[in-house]
């Protein structure tokens, strides 16, 4: 089988056999031209074959894909920087690439923080860094401290029983976040504040305006956790963040003119180092941002008779705000403070209860077996405690006897849960670790809009040849389709079809074709 290669101005023919890859037919290339190809941990310059618009992948063979002969294949020399570190975020299931240069790696967590909070839309108090092996890493350390290397991968975990939140409010599912919001007053203001933050971040209207009205404001700072509240002087910088400035870092403009209908004190809410909103849309270059917030920042507030301009204004919105918050402030009592018995984390001294664990009652709840008290706090409010073990302090003489539960125990049931989780989460990493095309799902998930999983379980009429035991042999199929390829058989559909569609040139039943070919393909290479 002869091809072309359309290759800097030239085109030269070669002969190739049905067993060729694209990964051997590069190498040909590479021969025939002499080409430099490197590949280190800064820079990688290499090959790049495009047919039909769509870029080949070394694995594929030419004719499972539909190419015939005497086809013109175009060969691109490409050279690209890669990634100085991978974060891996169980919020989403995907492995953040976060570029920039090798100085990179002698900066502080915190910068590196800062960095991954701008391509999560995650507040730097909803999550911490740690290597694979669970060694946390503090803010205010280094990052050589750690023996970080160029390339390595480091983990994203945020507070028990938040995943299932934060997902929510990346994706904008209003009642999602409803569900899984904490059934602890000042957990659950802190977690608003988060939600708020992050749907200022991706845009999501509804989420945003509901919060709102449950009195969350966008000119407010997102702040810490509040069990960490008492140490202040260790905190992030980017703490003090609000949501209009996660607004305007993404551009999002609507949002932006919702935050500015609600109340015009966010046109002049400066963030950590002072920016105003104004300057963050011009610093990130959104045009669109910048024309809209000019043009409120040099309008006019008309009353009966009087005209103000838009800065005036706010100066005087400013002195009814602070006179308000005095006069609540005399009229109410004075803020409740840390009380014996609440949760104190310090760091590298109590357990972390940032793990990123599912969402379970007991976590909803605020009954956190786990967060204990510090001893020496314990000791000095309580003289004749001589114990720190949490089970004496549940275990008390003086406490009501409980009856037996009525119904059967599900602690197996949810370590099964935890334990099988956990082997999907490892496998989902061997998986992303090996094929770099399955780091981002949500890039070939969109592309092909299929419909819901149908949950229909009316029972079917059998076929006239179907033999008793055809659903079990399907079903073992499947299951051991998944556990070796690491997707479901819905999910490598979609995954070809994502890859079909690449071929913009192609017709839509060759790109199908292509598809079922590459869906053959992947059970072959498992078997």
């Amino acid at each position: 089988m002869r091809i072309f290669i359309a290759f800097e101005g030239c085109c030269e023919p070669f002969d190739i056999t049905q067993g060729h890859t694209v990964r051997t037919i590069k190498q040909m290339i590479k021969d025939f031209f002499h080409i430099q190809l490197s590949d280190n941990k800064q820079t990688r310059r290499y090959l790049e074959l495009s047919y039909a618009g769509a870029t080949l992948q070394d694995s594929w063979s030419l004719p499972d894909i539909g190419i015939a002969p005497c086809s013109t294949i175009r060969c691109l020399l490409k050279e690209e920087d890669k990634p100085v570190l991978h974060v891996f975020s169980p919020v989403t299931e995907e492995t953040l690439s976060v570029m920039g240069t090798v100085f990179l790696l002698s900066t502080s967590v915190s910068r590196l923080k800062s960095l991954v909070s701008r391509q999560t839309g995650l507040p730097v108090g909803a999550f911490r860094l740690t290597t694979l092996s669970g060694l946390e890493l503090y803010d205010c350390n280094q990052l050589d401290e750690y023996a970080v290397e160029v390339g390595a991968t480091l983990r994203l975990d945020t507070w028990d029983g938040w995943t299932e939140l934060l997902r929510g409010c990346s994706l904008g599912h209003r009642h999602t976040v409803q569900r899984y919001l904490s059934e602890e007053e000042p957990v659950m203001r802190f977690q608003q504040r988060v939600a708020l933050y992050v749907a200022a971040f991706f845009g999501h209207l509804d989420l945003a305006s509901w919060l709102l009205r449950r009195g969350v404001r966008a000119e407010e700072p997102v702040g810490v956790h509040p069990y960490r509240t008492w140490c202040r002087d260790t905190d992030h910088p980017e703490t003090a963040k609000c949501p209009v400035h996660a607004a305007a870092e993404a551009g999002q403009l609507h949002i932006l003119k919702f935050f500015v209908g609600s109340s015009v004190l966010n046109l002049v809410c400066p963030d950590p180092a002072g920016f105003t909103p104004l300057r963050i849309v011009l610093r990130y270059g959104h045009q669109e941002c910048v024309r809209y917030l000019v043009i409120k920042l040099w309008s006019v507030v008309s009353f009966p008779g009087l005209v103000l301009t838009m800065g005036l204004y706010i100066q005087v919105k400013r002195w009814a705000c602070k006179a308000q918050k005095k006069a609540s402030r005399w009229s109410q009592r004075a803020p409740s403070r840390a009380r014996v018995g609440d949760t104190v984390l310090v760091d590298g001294f109590t357990i972390p209860e940032m793990t990123s664990k599912p969402w379970s009652r007991g976590t909803r709840a605020g009954v956190r077996v786990r967060g204990r008290v510090l001893p020496a706090l314990t000791a000095a409010c309580n003289p004749n405690c001589h114990s720190h073990d949490p089970s004496s302090v549940l275990s008390t003489p003086n406490a009501p006897s409980r009856l037996p539960h009525l119904h059967p125990d599900t602690t197996v049931g949810s370590g099964r849960e935890e334990r099988s989780t956990e082997d999907r989460r490892g496998r989902r990493q061997g998986i992303l670790s090996a094929e770099g095309r399955d780091q981002n799902r949500n890039t070939w998930r969109s592309k092909v809009p299929l419909p819901a999983i149908s949950r229909d379980t009316n029972p079917r009429p059998q076929f006239i040849y179907a033999s008793p035991n055809s659903s079990l042999i399907l079903s073992s199929s499947l299951d051991s389709f998944t556990k070796y390829s690491g997707r479901t058989t819905r999910e490598n559909a979609i995954y070809c079809l994502a890859l079909a569609s690449a071929f913009t040139e192609k017709t839509w039943l060759h790109q199908l074709g292509m598809a079922r070919t590459l869906a053959q393909r992947t059970v072959q290479k498992l078997f």
